[in-house]
C-alpha cells in the first residue's frame, strides 16, 4: 500500500467502518442468542419473533462486511497485519451469521414448545446457554482486542460445553422413555441444546481468527491440552 497521507487516511477510515460494522453485527448476534434462551425461560413468543426478525439485520451486515472487505483489499492492497485483520473480519462475519441462524432455530423450537404445557426440564437449558453465551462474548472480545490469551482459552472451554451438552441430552433421552407422550417436546429441547453447542463451536472459530489476525498463526485443527 502506498504510504501517502491521503491514502493512509482513506484506508484508516475504511478499516474503521469495517470494525464498526463487525462490532454492530456481534452485538445483534449476542442479543439474539441471549433472547432466544430468555424466550424459553420466560415462555415469551414476542422474544422469539424478535430473534427471527433480527436475522435479516445480521444477513445484511454480513453482505456489507464482505463488500467492504473486498473493497479494502482490492483498493488498498493491505499487507501483513492489515491484510490479516480485514480477511479475518470477513471470516468472523460468516461465523456470527451462523450463530444468528442457531438463535433463529432455537426461537422456532421455542415457539413450538409454547403450544404445550411447560416442561420442568426446560430449566436445565440455562447453564448450557450461560456457557455458550460466555464463549461467544469472550470470542468477540478476543477478536476486537486481539487478546491472544483469551482466544486460546476458548477451545478448552468449548470442550466443557460439549461435555455438558452430551450429559443433558442423555438425561433428556431417558425422560423421553419415561414420558413418551411428550417425546416431541423433549426432542425440541434436545435440538435447542445442540444449537447452543454449535454456537460454542463458532465462538472457537472466532477465537482462531483472532489468533490469525494478531500473529499470522493458523491454529485451526490444533489439539487442545484439555
Amino acid at each position: 500500500m502506498n504510504d501517502t497521507p491521503h491514502i493512509l487516511s482513506s484506508f484508516d477510515k475504511a478499516l474503521g467502518k469495517l470494525n464498526q460494522d463487525i462490532r454492530h453485527m456481534a452485538a445483534v448476534t449476542m442479543e439474539s442468542i441471549n433472547d432466544s434462551a430468555r424466550a424459553l425461560a420466560r415462555r415469551d413468543e414476542d422474544l422469539c419473533n424478535r430473534v427471527i426478525a433480527d436475522d435479516e439485520i445480521v444477513d445484511v451486515l454480513e453482505k456489507q462486511i464482505d463488500s467492504e472487505g473486498i473493497n479494502l483489499m482490492t483498493r488498498f492492497m493491505p499487507l501483513a497485519h492489515d491484510f490479516r485483520r480485514v480477511f479475518a473480519t470477513m471470516k468472523v462475519a460468516a461465523d456470527l451469521e451462523r450463530v444468528c441462524d442457531q438463535a433463529v432455530n432455537i426461537a422456532r423450537r421455542v415457539k413450538r414448545l409454547l403450544q404445550s404445557p411447560e416442561l420442568p426440564e426446560s430449566r436445565m437449558i440455562e447453564p448450557i446457554h450461560v456457557q455458550a453465551a460466555a464463549l461467544l462474548q469472550d470470542s468477540i472480545r478476543a477478536f476486537n482486542e486481539e487478546n491472544m490469551e483469551l482466544a486460546r482459552s476458548l477451545k478448552a472451554r468449548d470442550k466443557e460445553l460439549d461435555r455438558a451438552h452430551k450429559e443433558l441430552i442423555e438425561r433428556l433421552t431417558r425422560r423421553m422413555e419415561e414420558d413418551p407422550l411428550r417425546v416431541q417436546d423433549y426432542l425440541d429441547l434436545v435440538f435447542i441444546i445442540r444449537f447452543l453447542e454449535r454456537a460454542g463451536d463458532h465462538a472457537v472459530n472466532i477465537g482462531e481468527d483472532a489468533v490469525y489476525a494478531g500473529t499470522a498463526r493458523d491454529v485451526r485443527h490444533e489439539k487442545s491440552d484439555a
